[in-house]
């Protein structure tokens, strides 16, 4: 699913690799019969079906989130205070790791330009949508298997930084997805809700309770998914969950977009 397109400055540029995840059943949550991590919010595993969607196969990369800077010169609000956006050049030997410091609002707005200079519906990845590209269909703990194993993925304690998003190839999901768990944390379109304990949201999942609610203001947190390069590995899973406030930006998020 390769193609170009031109930039304001009228220069080509790739959009990133998207990847196929074909229609149907998949189990989603978790089993504490099976995971022994598994937490409250993850539970209970249910099975969920999805339509047919793509994903990228890696996180947004600093050097394609710089190619949408510099086309649209975009600033985030400044009432989006808790950090303001910092990377206005690719740090040196960094254009293949996933951008950082990215508030939900960022990721938004690159979605949105993408899809206008593609003419493609991108966006961000809902929950589910992100668990099934991790996982397959089978309800495996992690993208490779049910067995942890270190050195699939960018995770602590080994790992202290960010990666290049094709360093672990040993790591993709059934469907050749990279870094769904280790590297960064991963914005979702899903919400959480208020309660930074408990979701508003729980499961078994269901799109048309509001929790897909694109217009939630901005005091209703955000669901993430993926890991961090400093986290500990009972939260490398492929059902493990975690919520930001959708203005807060850290060098341990970013973000990967669909197309449904």
């Amino acid at each position: 699913m390769k193609t170009t397109v031109t930039a304001l400055n009228g220069a080509l540029i790739g959009e990133p690799e998207m990847i196929v995840i074909p229609a149907g059943d998949f189990l989603m949550g978790s089993d504490p019969a099976r995971d022994p991590d598994a937490s409250p919010e993850e539970q209970p595993q249910h099975r969920l079906y999805l339509p047919e969607f793509a994903i990228s196969r890696t996180p947004i990369t600093n050097a394609q989130y710089l190619v949408f800077l510099q086309a649209t010169h975009y600033r985030p609000p400044s009432h989006w205070r808790f950090l303001r956006w910092r990377i206005r050049r690719i740090p040196a030997q960094q254009a293949e790791h996933p951008v950082i410091n990215i508030s939900w609002y960022d990721a938004v707005a690159y979605c949105k330009w993408l899809t206008q200079y593609t003419g493609k519906s991108y966006r961000l990845p809902s929950e589910a949508e992100w668990e099934k590209a991790a996982r397959g269909a089978d309800g495996r703990r992690f993208p490779w298997g049910d067995e942890w194993d270190e050195a699939r993925c960018n995770i602590a304690p080994s790992k202290e930084h960010t990666t290049p998003v094709n360093a672990f190839p040993a790591g993709a999901s059934p469907y050749g997805v990279l870094d769904m768990v280790g590297n960064v944390w991963e914005w979702t379109r899903s919400l959480w809700g208020m309660n930074l304990r408990a979701p508003t949201f729980g499961y078994p999942y269901d799109p048309d309770d509001g929790r897909e609610n694109q217009a939630a203001p901005e005091f209703i947190r955000r669901v993430l998914r993926g890991v961090s390069f400093y986290n500990d590995p009972h939260m490398a899973r492929c059902a493990a969950r975690y919520r930001y406030s959708p203005h807060n930006r850290f060098d341990s998020v970013g973000f990967r977009v669909v197309i449904s």
